[in-house]
């Protein structure tokens, strides 16, 4: 009921518009009716198309689908915030596929990020090289702000190195070496000379994430009104990224680390 008298309301205004001060007496204006109709349009097409058949709902006019997304912005934005999420929060899920498991997942803090790409220190006896040796393609990178609810989401491929790496000394620090131990023998002493040390690339193929727009009232206004009128809440942006995208983001940001 609420949006077909929205939409029956909205009918009214461009009769309404075109007399001064919305008289119906008076001659009706015409210079600059054009000018606004375009935007009358679209929102009595947004009200009046929430109406729509149980035939019309697909992925394209389901609005608690297609109102989520946010992908008209430029790709500098879209890097800059899903870097801004990711450097904030600096752990992260990293997923591998395992033989006979299925998805295995573990919390590991980010050693290094550049461009698009992410950079971990790792154990080379950890389970997480067996999985990428057999499906180097099938690695997530997955962050999650609780205090915001802003979320990432990266999937692409994991490249290992040799030992003898420079970027290992390069992000070991001292703390490392809690995670490693020193095995007393001299040679596993938790330092980046260590061959347990190896890093393991993500190279994104795919990257989406979610960014909140608005505050904890902003929230609750966007929530309570869509519970009262059946619409949808819009509290974020959903972006995603492709290949192409991540592709040119790596050449052109490939200087922009944490």
């Amino acid at each position: 009921m609420a949006y077909a008298a929205a939409c029956v309301a909205l009918l009214a205004v461009p009769i309404l518009a075109q007399y001064p001060e919305g008289s119906l007496y008076s001659p009706p204006i015409s210079s600059g009716y054009g000018n606004w109709s375009a935007a009358y349009a679209k929102a009595h097409a947004f009200v009046c198309n929430l109406t729509i058949t149980e035939k019309e709902v697909n992925s394209k006019t389901d609005p608690s689908v297609a109102k989520q997304w946010d992908n008209d912005v430029s790709a500098e934005k879209k890097f800059e915030d899903f870097y801004g999420i990711a450097d904030k929060l600096k752990v992260a899920l990293l997923g591998t596929l395992r033989e006979g498991t299925g998805p295995v997942h573990r919390s590991m803090a980010v050693a290094k990020r550049t461009g698009p790409d992410f950079l971990f220190l790792a154990n080379a006896h950890s389970q997480k090289f067996n999985d990428i040796e057999k499906h180097p393609e099938a690695v997530t990178v997955t962050f999650q702000d609780s205090s915001t609810q802003d979320w990432v989401s990266v999937t692409g491929k994991a490249v290992t190195s040799s030992n003898d790496d420079p970027r290992i000394k390069e992000v070991w620090s001292k703390a490392t070496s809690a995670w490693f131990g020193d095995l007393g023998d001299g040679v596993h002493t938790g330092k980046p000379e260590d061959p347990r040390m190896k890093l393991i690339e993500i190279q994104p193929t795919y990257i989406s994430y979610w960014k909140a727009e608005v505050g904890a009232l902003g929230f609750g206004k966007e929530v309570i009104g869509a519970i009262v009128t059946g619409g949808v809440a819009n509290t974020g942006a959903l972006r995603e990224m492709k290949e192409d995208e991540i592709k040119q983001a790596r050449s052109t940001d490939s200087s922009m680390s944490s």
